[in-house]
This record gives structure tokens, C-alpha cells and sequence, in this order.
């Protein structure tokens, strides 16, 4: 009789519906601004999801830094996608993103507001379903690793300055002191020259045994990324990501990759799985670094590790820690987990009370269930924006 009334219980779990919806805006000051090669931050900004079923499991996470899209993308999430999934099945994930995707079919919208919000809800629901069955995503995807090495996004320019040695070999000091193993290091802003004498200095700051890539950010032409690339070849990039204009990238990318023989990573711009899959059978990378909360969430960044993994290229994350974690360690050929120094990024160091700490170069991917995190209620009120 036990088993009998066991089975009906789990039966009924896996039928339990959405009955709420919820976005939250939030905005934090950084305290200086950061630049890159043609882009600055001085907010960090996120959208904080929650779904809450009728068994009383309220799946929470927050998504992107969109600051100029952002109310726009809660707006979304609010007046469009929550009166869709009222009396959703939970754990039907693939039917509930069908039904949202359509919202990005309208060719005189921009795109990237519903890939934005449809990738906040995506995450919330698989958050929820995590917490339903007691199990972290890590594992419910079919991965088996418990820990990632951790890349340390930095090396931003410093205003009125080329070249700032002193600064540069501080922020490595400081990188190595936090316990990570490597660096993603900015160039791309400045001439391939200057940038070849700021990467030789990190490089002679970090030592051998530390980790060095470098981000361009879509910054140079085909000519200057190779100038650049060929520059820096002596000194163990691991990999050169998005070096090359937009509106050629994929040619040039294949052109850098194989004239400089430094891997090329590039996805973080792609808004769709199907396109990274382009990038890879085109010979353009040999890193895919899809971004879920910019493309339609983890079910789509899940296609395209899938289609990584069939093809044997590594795969990586741009950005949020505490949702790629789970993501980089439910596939093979997962790479490094990104995260930005507290100042770049101060929303994950305050806002997560269970955060694991870097040790020894790594972060162990949290095993509570859902994403495993446990957001700070006094941060969210201190910071959102619709009180």
C-alpha cells in the first residue's frame, strides 16, 4: 500500500503546474566604470525571475545585463509570457519555451528583448524543476563533474592610458590572489602593438603555470587581429575569442585561427543555437562561447553543447557564473566557469549567501537543488527598481 501511495505522490509532483509569475529589475553602481575595446559598463543590471507552482516550489534566478533594454525585457516577461504560462505543466520545459518562442518571430521588434526574457523564464522553470525533484541541474542534465576552473574576465584599459604596466601587474596580483586560474584579458581598444606589449606584460606578471586569454570584443579588422594574433603567439594564449569585425567575423575568424595557430573563440554574439553550429562547421572556432541568458536560456545553449560535443569542439560561457556552472558541468567538453572581479561584477559576490569560494584555481558547482543558490532578500530590496 506504501508503494502504491509513493507512486501516486511522485505522479502527482510531475504534473504540478505554474500558478505565479514574477520580474524583478534590479541596478547596482559599479565603482568605476570599465571599458573594453568599444563598449563601457558603470551598472551592473539583472532581471530576477520567479515561478511559483501550486505545490508551493518557487523557482528563483536572475539573467543578463541588459541596461538599456531593461524594463523593456521585464515589460515582456510581465504583460506577455506570464499569462502564458499560467497552468503550465513545470516540468514540460521544451513545450513551455515552444509556445514563448514566437515572441521573437516579429521582424520589426528587437530580437533581443524576447531571446533576453525568454531566457529569464527558461531558467526559472529549469530552476524550479530542480527544486521539485531535490536534484541540482548539474545532475539532472547527465553531467558528472563537481568542479570547473575559473577565468577571471580583466585587463581593462585604464583612461589616458596605453599602456599601464603598474596597473596591469597589479589587477594580475590581485586576480591570482583570488584563488582563480586564469584570465581573460581585454584587448582590442587599442592598437595591435599596444595591446601585444599589454599581453607581454600580464604574461611576464602571471607566470607559466597561470592560464591567458584574450577578448578583442569584435574590435580590429582582419588585418589588425592578425598583427595582433601573430604578436602574441609566444605567449600561450589559450585563446583569442571575437577578434574581428561583426559583419565579416566568420571568414576572418577562420582566416586568424589558421594563419596565427592561437584557437579562436567566438558564440556570445550568436542568438541562436543553429548559428554557433555554422561557426563550428564553418572552421571559424575552436571554442563555442554561447551565452544562454542572450539566446533563449539553458534549453538553447543546451542544443548547441550537444551539437559541440558530436563535433568535438570545447565549449564555454559568456558570463553568469551561477547559471553556467551547472550548464559547463553537464557537458564533456566543458571549459572554464567566467566571472569578473567584485567590482565589475559585485551582483554575484553579495547577492548569492551560499556562493562557493574559488580554491586552487576552481569552483565547486553548488549541489543544492535547482541552480543550488540562495538569493539575499535585503540585497534585492536595497537594489531593484520597481518599488
Amino acid at each position: 500500500m506504501l508503494d502504491i501511495e509513493n507512486k501516486k505522490l511522485n505522479t502527482n509532483k510531475l504534473n504540478s503546474k505554474i500558478v505565479d509569475v514574477e520580474a524583478i529589475p534590479i541596478k547596482m553602481p559599479l565603482k568605476r566604470v570599465f571599458k573594453g575595446s568599444n563598449y563601457f559598463m558603470e551598472y551592473r543590471v539583472t532581471v530576477i525571475t520567479r515561478i511559483t507552482t501550486e505545490d508551493g516550489i518557487v523557482g528563483e534566478i536572475y539573467n543578463g545585463d541588459e541596461l538599456d533594454d531593461l524594463d523593456l525585457i521585464v515589460k515582456m516577461i510581465k504583460n506577455e509570457m506570464a499569462p502564458l504560462l499560467i497552468g503550465e505543466n513545470i516540468f514540460e520545459v521544451k513545450k513551455i519555451w515552444q509556445k514563448l518562442y514566437p515572441l521573437t518571430f516579429n521582424i520589426l521588434a528587437d530580437r533581443k528583448i524576447a531571446l533576453n526574457a525568454l531566457a529569464c523564464i527558461d531558467s526559472a522553470v529549469h530552476d524550479t524543476v530542480g527544486k521539485t525533484l531535490g536534484m541540482p541541474l548539474v545532475k539532472l542534465w547527465g553531467g558528472s563533474k563537481e568542479e570547473l576552473p575559473v577565468m577571471l574576465i580583466g585587463g581593462y584599459y585604464t583612461e589616458g592610458k596605453d599602456v599601464d604596466e603598474k596597473k596591469i601587474i597589479q589587477d594580475i596580483e590581485t586576480y591570482k590572489e583570488m584563488g582563480v586560474a586564469a584570465c581573460k584579458f581585454k584587448v582590442g581598444g587599442r592598437s595591435p602593438d599596444v595591446d601585444i606589449e599589454r599581453v607581454r606584460i600580464a604574461r611576464k606578471a602571471a607566470g607559466d603555470d597561470f592560464i591567458l586569454t584574450v577578448d578583442a570584443n569584435q574590435g580590429w579588422d582582419r588585418n589588425d587581429a592578425l598583427k595582433f594574433a601573430l604578436g602574441v603567439r609566444d605567449y600561450n594564449i589559450r585563446w583569442f575569442e571575437e577578434p574581428c569585425r561583426w559583419s565579416y567575423d566568420r571568414d576572418a575568424m577562420k582566416d586568424i585561427r589558421l594563419m596565427s595557430g592561437i584557437p579562436v573563440a567566438a558564440g556570445q554574439s550568436e542568438d541562436s543555437p543553429a548559428a554557433c553550429i555554422e561557426l563550428m562547421k564553418s572552421g571559424s572556432i575552436d571554442v563555442c562561447n554561447f551565452d544562454a541568458s542572450w539566446s533563449g536560456g539553458p534549453t538553447a545553449w543546451k542544443q548547441a553543447a550537444g551539437a559541440a560535443e558530436a563535433l568535438g569542439f570545447d565549449m564555454a560561457h559568456h558570463e553568469e557564473p551561477h547559471i553556467s556552472a551547472h550548464l559547463l558541468g553537464s557537458t564533456t567538453t566543458g571549459t572554464f566557469l567566467e566571472v569578473f572581479h567584485p567590482d565589475r561584477d559585485p551582483l554575484f559576490y553579495e547577492i548569492i549567501e551560499n556562493r562557493n569560494e574559488f580554491k586552487n584555481g576552481f569552483y565547486k558547482i553548488p549541489d543544492g537543488p535547482g541552480f543550488g543558490i540562495t538569493l539575499n532578500l535585503s540585497v534585492i530590496e536595497k537594489y531593484r527598481l520597481d518599488k
